[in-house]
C-alpha cells in the first residue's frame, strides 16, 4: 500500500540529460508536469524533498519504461503519463491523473494534493 509517481520520462544517463536540457532550452514544451512539480534542472526541489522525506506513507518514484516493465500486464489500463496511482488492496487507483497535475503550479500545491490523497485512501 501507498503511492506510485511515474515520471512521463524514461530512465538512463542519456535519457536524464535530455530531459535537463529540454527543461533548460525549452521548457514550455517539456512533457512531464510531476517532474516540473518536483525538480528543478539539476535537483530535487527542497520543499519537495522536505515533505516526501516527511510522509510516512511509502512512496515509490518510476519513470515511465520502469513503471511499464515492473508492472506490464494486458490487464493494465492505458494510462496517460505522468501521474499519481495508489496501490491499495484492491489494486492500482489513479490518485493525481495528468490533467490534475497539469492544472498544479507549484510544489506546494502538489504536496496539498498528495496530501489529500492520503487522506482519502486512509494512508
Amino acid at each position: 500500500m501507498g503511492l506510485l509517481f511515474i515520471y512521463n520520462a524514461n530512465s538512463g544517463a542519456i535519457n536524464g540529460l535530455l530531459d535537463t536540457a529540454h527543461k533548460l532550452v525549452s521548457p514550455e514544451t517539456y512533457q512531464c508536469e510531476l517532474c516540473d512539480l518536483t525538480h528543478g534542472a539539476f535537483t530535487e526541489k527542497k520543499v519537495w524533498l522536505r515533505f516526501r522525506e516527511s510522509v510516512k506513507t511509502p512512496m515509490q518514484f518510476l519513470h515511465k519504461d520502469e513503471f511499464l516493465k515492473r508492472y506490464n500486464s494486458k490487464w493494465l489500463p492505458q494510462y496517460d503519463f505522468p501521474l499519481v496511482l495508489a496501490a491499495t488492496d484492491s489494486g492500482l487507483e489513479v490518485a493525481i491523473s495528468k490533467e490534475r497535475l497539469t492544472e498544479l503550479q507549484t510544489p506546494e500545491a502538489l504536496i496539498e494534493e498528495v496530501q489529500e490523497v492520503l487522506r482519502l485512501f486512509n494512508f
